[in-house]
């Protein structure tokens, strides 16, 4: 649960800082590289996203693996 709301943290966090430096550069008048960094900071959370998937199906496939091991042995 605590790695849940550290999580969702992060990505909250990243998309403060990328929706801040977004407005500073816009107003500078650089909207290309206000869009570039928009565009880094959602592959940024896209990556985080994808990992914590990637640990979330190992999860589920220990837990599988372990019933089908615990009802073969019956």
């Amino acid at each position: 649960m605590i790695s849940q709301v550290s999580l969702l943290f992060q990505i909250a966090g990243i998309g403060i800082i990328v929706a801040i430096i977004h407005t500073l550069l816009k107003q500078a008048g650089k909207e290309d590289m206000a869009h570039w960094a928009t565009l880094i900071g959602f592959i940024i959370v896209l990556i985080v996203v994808v990992e914590n998937l990637a640990d979330l199906f190992q999860q589920i496939k220990s837990v599988f693996l372990f019933q089908l091991i615990f009802l073969g042995g019956l």
